[in-house]
């Protein structure tokens, strides 16, 4: 529909989509000559690039399934990523697969690894090991014959961050793809217009459901590698950005920069932040910095990712900023095509009235239909066609839902439930806290401990009595925190989510 659109920027790279298009094309019949069939998984180990979306696109088209994987990960992760999807061929950049020298034999099945750059690390003995790009320009042997591939097939596998043990493969269908692109044109008015900037790693949903909804809608993909704060920021003036997605620790970091007033914004006209629970006192820098409309979303691997978004209905829009603030930093109201419901343990729905608490279960075309290899792990999460999201909520009034924790990290002390993102809200008001991540340590008098592991802003100096006082004049008491540790930085996931597991892994040994 809009060929001589442009379709990529990517650091001096620009394609339209008939460019685009034809690099698909040859990419697929390229992985084809490599012996690529037919559900045939393949690895891709890469930072945001155009190569990342060509492989989303080109696999689709042959009906392979991708397997996107974090690129911080150890060889161990890896091993086992790769060889319980089992993938035959991995694309990715030379940097993240040097562990593969001489340990050939740890993944057995790949016959293929593609590279997109050179490499002298990788022993060509063991695999077919072809260039990127000339993959990409060696010209088709005939039409490319593509299979028939029915929309409930399988298209990715996305493996779980493992903030609570063992990966699991998440599927996504072609359908899953196709049905929550729509849900985003419907819901963001997505156009030809609208750039996108691939910023949060395109590995993780936070971003890649961009690959088909932008495509979809004929925008252009802007892609930063990675996140870092004078790219990002670079990039939306001089390629005049409309709209992205961003984890909430990526939003903090943009607004306290020193020199993000001296940069051109104008161009966005929404910013959208998911991944993780964001404070409100952050979403309110956000607005004042950018200066456009603001969207809280939330959602998980398994469900595309989608479930809801807090955009204001038209009465909410001339409320007040204050007022209209309380509904934006919600989690929003259901998704396009998601079925959702807060329940009690007994499985009764919880009233409307943004104070009972339960858990967040949904289902649609948008929901996987289980993990890779794992059907005891689907049984369990998925009951009567609902998903468990394992989040907990609760529902105001107008339907707008807002989690107020993970059941893994609910805290019960003395008898109390004390939800950490309440008090992580209260830390993050106060003016000399960077980030701050609350979780419960053992302890034998309370059963748990609220504790609070804080990174200070640059050149600000806190004491734990200071922080423990401030929250005791926000919170009931026995939600203060009764220790704060400080750090220079908080432990995060391969996409950007606060390490909560790893916390209190390291400061559980210090108690």
């Amino acid at each position: 529909m809009h060929p001589k659109e442009t379709a990529v920027i990517c650091g001096s790279e620009r394609f339209t989509y008939a460019q685009l298009s034809d690099r698909v094309d040859r990419l697929a019949a390229g992985l084809s000559g490599l012996g690529v069939r037919h559900s045939d998984r393949i690895a891709v180990i890469h930072k945001n690039c155009h190569r990342f979306l060509e492989a989303y696109l080109a696999a689709a088209k042959l009906g392979a399934i991708l397997v996107p994987m974090n690129y911080r990960l150890l060889p161990r992760d890896y091993y086992f990523m790769i060889n319980n999807s089992l993938a035959k061929t991995v694309i990715a950049q030379p940097e993240f697969i040097d562990w593969v020298h001489g340990n050939a034999v740890e993944i057995p099945l790949v016959e293929n690894i593609v590279l997109t750059g050179s490499s002298e690390n990788i022993d060509s003995g063991d695999f077919s090991v072809v260039d990127y790009n000339e993959l990409l320009y060696v010209e088709p042997d005939g039409e490319l014959k593509m299979p028939d591939i029915l929309d409930i097939e399988t298209a990715q596998i996305y493996f779980t961050s493992g903030t609570t043990g063992v990966p699991k493969g998440v599927i996504l269908t072609h359908r899953n793809n196709f049905v929550h692109a729509r849900g985003c044109l419907e819901e963001l008015g997505l156009s030809h217009q609208d750039r996108w900037l691939h910023v949060a790693p395109m590995f993780h949903l936070a971003d890649a459901w961009a690959v088909w909804a932008i495509t979809m809608a004929g925008g252009t993909h802007v892609f930063v590698p990675a996140f870092e704060t004078k790219s990002v920021l670079n990039a939306i003036e001089e390629h005049k950005v409309t709209l992205s997605n961003f984890i909430p620790t990526m939003l903090n970091m943009l607004v306290n920069h020193p020199d993000v007033k001296n940069y051109d914004l104008s161009s966005m006209r929404l910013v959208m932040s998911g991944g993780a629970p964001i404070a409100k006192e952050v979403v309110r820098k956000v607005i004042d910095t950018f200066g456009c409309d603001y969207i809280q979303t939330y959602g998980l691997t398994e469900t595309s990712p989608f479930l809801t978004m807090s955009i204001l209905n038209e009465e909410m829009k001339e409320l007040p900023f204050e007022e209209r603030l309380r509904y934006m930093v919600t989690t929003g109201r259901p998704f396009y095509n998601v079925e959702l419901k807060v329940v009690r343990q007994d499985g009764s729905e919880v009233a409307r009235n943004d104070e009972d608490v339960g858990e967040i279960l949904v289902k649609g075309d948008t929901i996987t239909p289980g993990y890779w290899h794992q059907p005891d792990q689907t049984t369990t999460r998925i009951v009567d066609g609902w998903l468990h999201t394992r989040d907990l909520a609760v529902v105001n009034p107008e339907g707008y839902v807002t989690i107020v924790d993970r059941m893994d990290d609910l805290i019960i002390t003395g008898g109390e439930n004390v939800y950490s993102i309440e008090v992580e809200d209260v830390l993050y008001s106060h003016p000399k806290v960077l980030e701050a991540a609350v979780i419960g340590l053992p302890n034998p008098k309370w059963g748990e401990m609220v504790t609070a592991v804080v990174v200070p802003k640059k050149g600000k100096k806190l004491t734990e009595d200071e922080l423990i006082e401030f929250c005791k004049k926000k919170v009931a008491s026995f939600k203060a925190p009764k220790k704060v540790f400080f750090a220079r930085e908080l432990p995060k996931t391969g996409s950007a989510k606060v390490y909560k597991y790893k916390l209190r892994e390291q400061y559980g040994m210090k108690e």
